[in-house]
């Protein structure tokens, strides 16, 4: 049973909201960062990469930085343009982009859960990403940005988060980027007794993005715990602030590829070593967009192909993904590419960027590139459950949950 609870959030005052929250730290490099707060000054990226604040000669890693995104924090909440509510509430919120909503519960998951395996990571971490983020928390004294998690849809949560939207929005605005963010209040006990029940009913939930987060927030409430005498299990560091979704709310866009040659093959005996492996489709110059799993489209001088997997998929579900089948049938034995988690001759493109953004990369700086059929949220789910890890860049999970509007004071 989840443990998932309502919280106390500090969050935007009201007219606030649309120009403090901001997309997730790690969307922009150090450049891209510093540009988002020139042109606002009061996004929250200031305070989710507070090295914006200092010169390029200040190491983005220095003490001082987390020191002043506590100090901007916390001054922010002084100044009273994040306020804190006064009750534990959970709160809705609902994105909409391009004309698809997507909607889930903000509320705070259990770090117990999270070590007995109740809550369900599908990759793993790189301990320079959670060093930096276990030290923002443990800076801040508050979780900035929530994990992005997934559970099988519930009657009753359904039916509490369409009650709520009937309400008048606490926020409602639509960014720069197109996307319109609502947002209403949960705070009737007995509205948030039942959805405190529902969850407790669900047996897993799942980790969709944030595992560097969700593991972070997991140190942190370690370390606390060793270092609180009259620790209880209540305190509010044993819990990190999340967005959760039903499953049939999430969509999983394409996570492509492109590579920067053809690992010195000519086209010809490239193209002979894909048909071992693959039926391929002479398409034309229109993108091949892939329309079922197992299937595949493939640009390479100017011209789209579309490819079919051969031999029968496995019943494994890591060995099952499109993303393993394209990496152990083609990346590897014939391009070379053996760890694409650290091989520089691959690169990644979110399907956010479209088909388009393949033909540019192989113009400019790559030799092909594959437009792969996004993996579901049931093969999400599936390899959770086995216990198992998929391969880097299989998901893309659009739109991005912003940070700022839903903060956690641990």
């Amino acid at each position: 049973m989840a443990n998932v609870k309502p919280f106390k959030a500090i969050r935007p005052a009201n007219g606030l909201e649309k120009r403090i929250a901001a997309l997730p730290y790690d969307v922009y490099n150090r450049e891209e960062a510093k540009r988002e707060v020139e042109k606002e000054p009061l996004s929250f990226l200031r305070i989710d990469r507070a090295e914006t604040q200092f010169g390029a000669d200040v190491d983005t890693y220095a003490d001082c930085v987390y020191e002043k995104a506590h100090e901007l924090l916390w001054n922010m909440v002084a100044n009273k343009e994040l306020i804190e509510d006064t009750k534990d509430c959970y709160y809705v919120y609902e994105l909409l982009m391009e004309g698809r909503t997507q909607i889930g519960i903000v509320a705070c998951a259990s770090v117990d859960d999270y070590i007995h395996q109740v809550i369900k990571k599908h990759e793993n971490t790189r301990e320079d990403k959670e060093i930096d983020r276990i030290r923002h928390v443990d800076a801040c004294q508050a979780q900035t940005g929530p994990i992005f998690l997934a559970y099988r849809s519930h009657p009753v949560i359904r039916e509490e988060i369409e009650r709520a939207r009937k309400t008048d929005a606490l926020y409602r605005f639509t960014a720069e980027d197109g996307v319109t963010h609502s947002a209403w209040k949960v705070e009737e006990k007995e509205t948030v007794e039942r959805i405190k029940n529902a969850f407790a009913e669900i047996d897993n939930i799942y980790i969709a993005d944030g595992h560097h987060r969700c593991a972070s927030a997991v140190k942190v409430s370690l370390k606390k715990r060793q270092e609180n005498p009259n620790y209880t299990g209540e305190e509010e560091f044993n819990y990190f602030l999340s967005v959760l979704f039903s499953d049939d709310q999430l969509m999983i866009m394409d996570y492509n590829r492109v590579v920067m040659d053809l690992n010195g093959l000519d086209k010809e005996k490239y193209l002979q070593k894909v048909e071992e492996q693959f039926q391929l489709t002479k398409w034309g110059e229109a993108p091949y967009q892939p329309e079922k799993k197992g299937s595949f489209g493939m640009y390479l001088d100017d011209f789209w192909y579309k490819l079919e997997a051969k031999e029968p998929y496995d019943d494994d579900p890591v060995e099952a993904l499109d993303v393993t089948v394209i990496q152990e049938r083609l990346l590897a034995p014939v391009l070379g590419i053996y760890d694409p988690k650290t091989e520089k001759r691959i690169d990644f493109v979110g399907g956010i960027r479209g088909l388009r953004e393949l033909e540019r990369r192989v113009r400019t700086d790559a030799k092909v590139a594959f437009a792969l059929y996004p993996t579901s949220i049931k093969e999400l789910f599936a390899v959770s459950d086995a216990g198992k890890l998929m391969p880097p860049k299989s998901t893309w999970f659009e739109p991005k949950l912003r940070s700022g509007l839903f903060i956690h004071r641990i």
